[in-house]
């Protein structure tokens, strides 16, 4: 009786410290259990990035690589990212548009993506800014190119006048044949400012150049702008300036067949936003007079800073020009343009910082310009 007590006595006691130890390792498999979820939901802080800056891009028509303003805009973007230890789709990126029906998509796709910063590139993004910043404020947005007022909306403009001013001192002393042409891509208040700029500053050297005017209403239309530069050409014109974005590069091919079936032949082109001297290169030969250059990278990388260090300039009006060193004509093309061009470009330069001459942007204000010659 007393063996069956303690045999019975034995296996309670032995079942007992089973149940216990199986408790125990439950309550410690329960407690790591928890404790990883709770690290790995601070980890993720419900926001891509862990709270790090990142900052992306929606492009215009033409494309990131439109040898022109989107371009010279990614640039800027990558120069950022550099300094910041960047790199595409970890902390910088964009979204390319190929039509205006994807710049709302394209905005509200960033947003998602948590960017704490996101540019709009051109003036022609102005709606889908103004329509998505608003419904988002606390994400900070840039236009590039236009104003629109809101407090996490910087805008960012440039005296292009001032640069397509020069552009024209450099064409009027470049032209054998006393016709120029401009090419515009929409035909609007900011491309009227290229096109004032560029008709003051030819007039300024000589008042009896003729200046042909023309606007391709598209900035991706590369066949639109040869046909156009086509035609000037055709009539006497030796100097282009474009303002148009992608369209410019019809400007450029048809140049280069000109020059390339007749090397005797002088045709020049004037780049517009980046330096375009790449763009004019036909074997020995290089057909791009110069470029205005319109540092949209500078803009970019600057107020990507200020943001980053928390210093965003919402509801503020940004404005790059000469004096920033935001705006230049490019000397690359050392044989065209020569001493007496790049010199006479320089008294201009100076004359407009130091305000001697008020470079109109309008068509309006180029009249009462040219009359005042």
């Amino acid at each position: 009786m007393k063996s069956r007590f303690l045999m019975v006595f034995v296996l309670l006691v032995t079942l007992g410290m089973i149940l216990a130890a199986c408790g125990s390792s439950d309550n410690e498999e329960s407690t790591g259990g928890d404790s990883g979820e709770s690290s790995g939901s601070e980890d993720s802080g419900g926001d891509s990035g862990s709270g790090d800056f990142s900052v992306a891009m929606v492009t215009d028509v033409g494309g990131v690589d439109d040898k022109s303003f989107n371009q010279s805009a990614w640039e800027g973007l990558q120069a950022f990212g550099e300094e910041n230890g960047m790199s595409k789709g970890e902390g910088i990126d964009y979204a390319q548009s190929e039509s205006d029906a994807d710049y709302a998509t394209n905005l509200n796709r960033l947003v998602r993506q948590d960017y704490n910063l996101i540019f709009g590139i051109g003036y022609l993004l102005q709606p889908a800014i103004k329509e998505v910043a608003g419904q988002y404020p606390d994400t900070s947005f840039a236009l590039v190119d236009s104003v629109q007022e809101g407090d996490n909306i910087a805008s960012i403009v440039f005296k292009e006048h001032q640069g397509s001013f020069l552009a024209g001192v450099a064409a009027a002393k470049k032209t054998q044949s006393n016709q120029i042409g401009f090419i515009g891509g929409v035909d609007g208040s900011l491309i009227n400012k290229f096109e004032a700029g560029f008709v003051a500053g030819v007039k300024s050297v000589n008042a009896d150049i003729d200046v042909e005017i023309e606007y391709a209403e598209n900035f991706n239309d590369p066949e639109k702008g040869r046909a156009l530069a086509s035609n000037m050409y055709s009539k006497g014109v030796d100097v282009i300036y474009h303002a148009s974005g992608g369209t410019g590069n019809g400007v450029f091919a048809e140049a280069k067949d000109l020059k390339n079936a007749n090397p005797d032949e002088d045709v020049w082109v004037i780049g517009v936003d980046r330096d375009q001297h790449e763009e004019g290169q036909i074997g020995d030969a290089n057909v791009t007079l110069t470029s205005m250059v319109k540092r949209v990278d500078i803009a970019v990388q600057d107020v990507s800073e200020q943001a980053m260090n928390g210093e965003f300039p919402g509801g503020e009006v940004i404005e790059y020009g000469l004096e920033d060193d935001a705006i230049s004509i490019a000397e690359t093309n050392e044989e065209a343009m020569t001493e007496e061009i790049r010199s006479s470009v320089n008294e201009w330069k100076e004359k407009i910082i130091n305000g001697d001459v008020e470079v109109p942007s309008t068509r309006e204000e180029l009249e009462s310009f040219v009359d005042a010659l």
